[in-house]
């Protein structure tokens, strides 16, 4: 990976910076649902992008995930060749983000509703390009969730009409965004457990398992699993230190796959998040797979 493109990565999701009072303001404005089946408890910010901002045990609703801004979410958000706009005072690329602008304009959502028998959220949304803030109807971004005893399953998908991008990039599946607190990273690489408290800027590591896992010091906290996807990028970012859902530092993980922005393009795929045990993560993750099929002898 170039310095450009680490840059890149790094750049769209990192925390803005605005006044006290302006942040008070957006955190009395927010429109938060949650689904709980008495397991796990999952919060979407409807004024947000409908994205994924909350994630907690329903017996202690202490939530995981980290959503200080409108790039901090589990949500979706893609990448395309440079489109004349700058961010951080650096040129900039075409990025749709679920959430909403760099500076603190949320996207437009088109559509909201819920099936509290079936525990399950569907939304659609326009997004805003992230640094730029002009709208990308071209990018029409869904997503689905739903509670399965303790596991949250999230479809993602993006129809994507506009122009062709003729450029490959990294493209995050999704962003997903952790509370510092939780500091190492785990995850299966050819059958062995790897462990690391990522830097910065970002590192790459490979999960054969598809899975990766941001834990405490006694291996608790939050599984992420994007069925086949084994590459994935990382980094933690300290900030002014501040932990908690809405700290300015967090840890940072997305599983990655490389395509281009193509007119007529369908994103369209599932991510499964639980929270409990290493032991637990795992175990849970791996029920998901379907068992390998026996070869047929030859005849």
């Amino acid at each position: 990976m170039n310095s450009w493109w680490t840059f890149l990565l790094l750049a769209p999701l990192l925390a803005i910076s605005l006044p006290a009072r302006a942040l008070d303001k957006k955190k009395a404005a927010r429109q938060w649902e949650y689904l709980d089946n008495g397991m796990v408890r999952i919060g979407i910010d409807k004024s947000r992008g409908a994205c994924i901002g909350y994630f907690a045990e329903s017996r202690t609703r202490r939530n995981l995930l980290n959503n200080y801004d409108e790039g901090r979410f589990i949500q979706q958000s893609y990448y395309g060749r440079p489109d004349g706009s700058k961010w951080n005072g650096k040129p900039w690329v075409y990025n749709p983000v679920q959430g909403g602008y760099s500076k603190g304009k949320s996207s437009r959502l088109l559509k909201f509703s819920r099936d509290q028998e079936k525990k399950t959220i569907t939304a659609r949304v326009e997004p805003l390009s992230w640094a730029s803030g002009v709208a990308c109807p071209e990018a029409i971004m869904g997503v689905t969730v739903s509670l399965e005893g303790p596991l949250a399953r999230v479809r993602f998908r993006m129809d994507y009409t506009g122009k062709d991008h003729s450029v490959v990039r990294d493209q995050e599946m999704p962003a997903v965004f952790v509370d510092a607190e939780l500091p190492n990273l785990v995850y299966s690489e050819s059958g062995k457990l790897k462990r690391r408290v990522p830097g910065w800027p970002n590192e790459r590591g490979k999960a054969s398992e598809n899975w990766v896992a941001y834990l405490d010091n006694k291996d608790w906290g939050i599984g992420v699993y994007t069925p086949g996807t084994e590459t994935f990028t990382c980094y933690r970012f300290k900030g002014n230190g501040k932990t908690g859902p809405s700290g300015s530092a967090c840890s940072y993980v997305a599983p990655l796959r490389r395509f281009s922005l193509q007119k007529g393009l369908v994103v369209d795929y599932e991510v499964f998040l639980t929270i409990g045990s290493l032991g637990e993560i795992r175990k849970r993750f791996a029920s998901l797979k379907p068992p390998p099929q026996k070869k047929r002898p030859r005849k």
